[in-house]
């Protein structure tokens, strides 16, 4: 059984920062590309950001590009989103998700596995 954890969410004003963990709980973790994604009150679940297996390789959505950072430490099973320069419109509750495909996906299905979610909230 695969579990994602989140945390690092919180009450933050526009501008500033704050860095999202998401631990896995899989024998495996090497062997899954992550995603970040974030829904909005009355708002579909949107894509935030992706990583490889390796963390060679990364994708963003626009609207969070050259703000937002994912990496991941594989030895300790954990992906992070790094978030700069906030904006009241990126409140939402945040998801890690992951995948046992190849290459990167944008695409919510295509995650077999999420987590509970973290709240941020982006006060301007």
């Amino acid at each position: 059984q695969v579990q994602l954890v989140e945390s690092g969410g919180g009450l933050v004003q526009a501008g500033g920062s704050l860095r999202l963990s998401c631990i896995v709980s899989a024998r495996t973790f090497s062997s899954f590309g992550m995603g970040w994604f974030r829904q909005a009150p009355g708002k579909e679940r949107e894509f935030v950001a992706a990583i490889t297996k390796s963390g060679g390789s990364t994708s963003y959505a626009d609207s969070v590009k050259g703000r937002f950072t994912i990496s991941r430490d594989n030895a300790k099973n954990t992906v992070y989103l790094q978030m700069n320069s906030l904006k009241p419109e990126d409140t939402a509750v945040y998801y890690c998700a992951a995948r046992d495909s190849f290459g990167i996906s944008r695409a919510v299905y295509d995650y077999r596995y999420r987590g509970q979610g973290t709240q941020v909230t982006v006060s301007s």
